[in-house]
């Protein structure tokens, strides 16, 4: 989920600018046997230039919450963004106990300046803005979008999109889940559009609606923290436009975004990432894939 101190901000903040965290691009490295041989000698770990040498030093808020990290604890290798970080690391030659974890706040991880980690990873949406002061891997993450309903909700059982064209649904307006739903959902009745998103959620509660569609980021905190009695249905890809991607967060001008990009595209190729996702964000988050 977000952190809460973004999401309070939900009702003035569109889809794409709420979400948050770090993306994954790495490079397999060949510094040691669990390296991919593949690896490009700039990356062999010991010609990386790294915050503590021999060490790959990952920063990431406090508290690090579900599914995103398990138990908040980083360093457990479970969650999404923890078991990708694990996989980027090990692709860059590094075992488990040569990661060290450092809490960096989710503002500051991407503010101009000099960083005391190697890569940050917390949900960060890749935008412009932000790529101005910091570098950014590629994306690891592209955002789909949730739907929330009430666990008593007429809609609580659906399981295909489909199932849910006769629903009433709320969305903030100008947000990427406005136009997912439009396009992908296509309700026979017309989404009810709300100028912020605290109103849509409202709205839920209320029972106003019978579902939101929020970034699935997004839905993960509001069935945590704001609405009691709420549950994910499901989620599904947004179709058109630019995709809303996490990316990793780097010191401006670290060479080691090359290597990073190098990794998370073989764990791209090998299926690698698109089974920790399944693992984390879709089984274990109780989020499963609506077609």
């Amino acid at each position: 989920m977000h952190r809460p101190s973004l999401l309070l901000a939900l009702g003035v903040l569109t889809t794409a600018a709420v979400a948050c965290a770090p993306a994954n691009d790495a490079e397999p490295s060949g510094g040691t046997a669990a390296a991919s041989p593949a690896a490009s000698a700039s990356c062999a770990k010991d010609q990386l230039t790294l915050i503590t040498p021999g060490k790959l030093t990952v920063g990431t808020d406090k508290p690090a919450y579900e599914p995103w990290f398990k138990n908040d604890d980083p360093a457990s290798g479970e969650g999404f963004e923890s078991a990708v970080t694990y996989a980027v690391a090990e692709k860059l030659g590094f075992t488990k106990d040569e990661v060290a974890w450092a809490t960096v706040p989710f503002d500051s991880a991407y503010a101009p300046g000099d960083k005391k980690f190697d890569f940050d990873i917390n949900q960060v949406s890749i935008t412009p803005d932000r790529a101005k002061v910091v570098d950014f891997s590629d994306g690891y993450y592209t955002v789909k979008q949730g739907v929330v309903t009430l666990d008593s909700g007429k809609y609580a059982s659906a399981t295909s999109l489909a199932d849910l064209k006769d629903a009433t649904i709320g969305v903030q307006v100008g947000t990427t889940a406005l136009d997912a739903v439009k396009s992908v959902v296509q309700p026979a009745k017309e989404a009810k559009v709300y100028t912020q998103q605290v109103d849509a959620v409202n709205a839920l509660k209320n029972k106003q609606v019978d579902a939101i569609v929020v970034d699935l980021p997004t839905a993960f905190y509001v069935t945590a923290a704001q609405v009691e009695n709420s549950k994910i249905v499901g989620q599904f890809a947004a179709t058109g436009g630019t995709p809303e991607e996490f990316g990793l967060v780097f010191q401006k001008g670290n060479a080691l975004v090359s290597c990073v990009n190098e990794a998370i595209g073989a764990l791209k190729s090998s299926g690698e990432l698109a089974k920790i996702e399944q693992q984390w964000l879709s089984a274990a988050a109780g989020a499963p894939e609506m077609k």
